[in-house]
């Protein structure tokens, strides 16, 4: 069974930086898609970024495009989530989810079968 598990959160400035991670275990994700969402209270979950593990393709939601980035390491099994100037408006927990069929709507939670604990991002301004 995968577990996920992530990592990196906290409080920053408008402007700065934060690096998430997201150290996933049990299984071997060649075939994997691996999903950032995140929620601010009393909003839906909405996608952010994808990344799948065969052919490193990798997609974001316009919020976040060109202050984002998403990566992995296959070795470490980790996927990382590089956020740059960052907004108050991107305050909310962020979560890691895996898609073990590499379903073609990566932006959908629902083709999502493992998610993380989440971790909050607080952006003050």
């Amino acid at each position: 069974q995968v577990q996920l598990v992530e990592s990196g959160g906290g409080l920053v400035q408008a402007g700065g930086s934060l690096r998430l991670s997201c150290a996933a275990s049990g299984r071997t994700f060649s075939r994997y898609t691996m999903g950032w969402f995140r929620q601010a209270p009393g909003k839906e979950r909405e996608f952010v970024a994808a990344i799948r593990w065969s052919g490193g393709n990798t997609y974001y939601a316009d919020s976040v495009k060109g202050r984002f980035t998403i990566s992995g390491d296959n070795a470490k099994n980790t996927v990382y989530l590089q956020m740059n100037n960052l907004k108050p408006e991107d305050t909310a927990v962020y979560y890691c989810a895996a898609d073990e069929g590499g379903n073609r709507f990566y932006w959908r939670t629902q083709v999502y079968e493992t998610w993380g604990q989440g971790t909050q991002v607080t952006v003050s301004s």
